[in-house]
């Protein structure tokens, strides 16, 4: 028997999650299908328990900062408190009742399990199958991409989920993957006393970012007793009662445990594209700029290779959302994708490198200055590291990227971000009035250097 609605949603991360409850909200029948969590990888295992615990961590090593600034600390790491709050506070001990009673309070039916698309209309999830008569929306999110590394596939490491899930920082840990996430958990847990050793193939950490912000973070890393192999492919994997041992480089790297954060692979394999006209063998969904991949069947969140970002999926949701509705937004415009990378010091970039704008035929200007010169950074003192660079587009007088590594690189970020998404001219930047001392007034600084590449 095939039931009849309006909509149907193939995933209920923080992208489908969103289509789905304002269509149901908008007095549509929105069928909603989540083989795990309502509200997806980013509150269970992602942004928001992770956060938490950077929070913890960093709390640790401002105590430490103590020292030499305000007198004398002792600090006592305590992985307790982080781990309850993460339980407590964020996943409900990965307990999503509470976002599925939110979405059926909105109108919506639930179902739990895998979804397979059975035609370009229709979808069937166990017993049951559904036909849509406006839209079918796949937003079946990322799942961690393992590499195929002799041995590891026998042993029982770690991904993001088993790291955010534990109670008890390990005593030693090796960590295959220098990128966003391995680089937060990194500094989590060594923070906490965990002896750490990073692994990255390419030839710096962070590489998704300037060059300059691996390098920073590799210094900090180091500072705090993190070991840092760049350039470095780990080989093999062994497993034994005394932990892991990886073959990395010239020699062995043991450790009690193995967190492999190599990146994340689009979660597409098995739900039937093909049956609804979409390339089953292709690493993610092509969409048009309203998120529609074939005519009754939009795409929305990491699927789409967009970036997976919550605040993508986010804003991908309202674009899908009003053009099924009929009431399209603006098509979507990824220019100024604004990233954050939360360790400490934060490291926040939107739009496009020195490099990426030169090679689209720009004639770029970079101008940079270091946290620790302007006048608040030289007040913050200790934990003071970073920078912020700006890219200009010469020609246009206006900026098409920057980085902004700092204390509070993040929301730094956010002006930095406006200043690129809306063109405004560098000659306007430069005429604002920006207020002293704050970490923000730096990117004045960074203006005042702008100079040819």
């Amino acid at each position: 028997m095939i039931t009849d609605v309006d909509a149907v949603v193939i995933g209920m991360g923080p992208g489908g999650e969103d289509v789905a409850g304002s269509l149901a909200q908008a007095g549509l029948s929105v069928v909603g299908i989540e083989a795990e969590l309502v509200g997806g990888e980013c509150p269970y295992w992602g942004c928001v328990p992770s956060k938490m615990m950077i929070r913890a961590a960093n709390l640790l090593t401002e105590a430490r900062r103590v020292t030499g600034m305000a007198g004398s600390a002792v600090v006592s790491p305590d992985f307790g408190p982080a781990a309850r709050r993460i339980r407590d506070e964020a996943t409900d001990d990965w307990n999503d009742q509470v976002a599925v009673d939110r979405f059926v309070g909105k109108g919506g039916t639930f179902v739990r399990g895998r979804a397979r698309l059975t035609g370009p209309d229709s979808v069937s999830v166990g017993d049951q199958e559904f036909r849509a008569r406006r839209a079918v929306v796949v937003a079946a999110g990322t799942k961690p991409a393992i590499p195929p590394i002799e041995g590891l596939a026998d042993t029982p490491y770690w991904t993001n989920r088993e790291a955010i899930a534990a109670k008890v920082p390990p005593a030693s840990m090796i960590v295959l993957g220098g990128g966003a996430i391995g680089c937060e958990l990194a500094q989590v847990f060594a923070r906490f006393g965990t002896q750490v050793t990073i692994v990255e193939a390419a030839t710096r950490l962070l590489p998704l970012e300037v060059q300059e912000a691996g390098d920073l973070i590799e210094r900090v890393f180091l500072q705090e007793g993190i070991s840092v192999l760049v350039g470095t492919s780990a080989r093999s994997v062994r497993h034994d009662e005394d932990g892991f041992h990886v073959t990395a480089g010239e020699g062995v790297l043991s450790a009690e445990h193995l967190l492999v954060v190599t990146g994340r692979r689009a979660n597409l394999s098995g739900i039937g594209l093909e049956l609804a006209g979409l390339d089953a063998d292709s690493r993610f969904i092509e969409v048009d700029a309203q998120l529609c991949a074939v005519p009754g069947v939009w795409a929305v969140g990491d699927v789409t290779g967009a970036g997976a970002f919550t605040h993508v999926a986010a804003y991908q949701a309202r674009i899908a959302t009003a053009a099924i509705l009929g009431t399209p937004l603006p098509d979507a415009d990824y220019h100024a994708l604004p990233r954050v990378t939360f360790t400490d010091p934060e490291v926040g970039s939107v739009g496009l490198s020195p490099e990426s704008a030169a090679e689209a035929g720009m004639r770029v200007r970079v101008g940079s200055t270091q946290v620790p010169h302007t006048a608040r950074g030289w007040l913050h003192k200790t934990g003071n590291e970073g920078f912020i660079q700006v890219v200009e587009d010469a020609d246009a007088g206006v900026l098409v990227g920057a980085t902004s590594v700092g204390p509070t690189g993040g929301e730094v970020l956010g002006l930095l971000t406006l200043a690129v998404h809306a063109r405004v001219p560098v000659s306007e930047l430069r005429a604002m009035i920006y207020a002293y001392p704050t970490f923000h007034r730096g990117v004045e600084d960074a203006l005042r250097d702008l100079r040819n590449a």
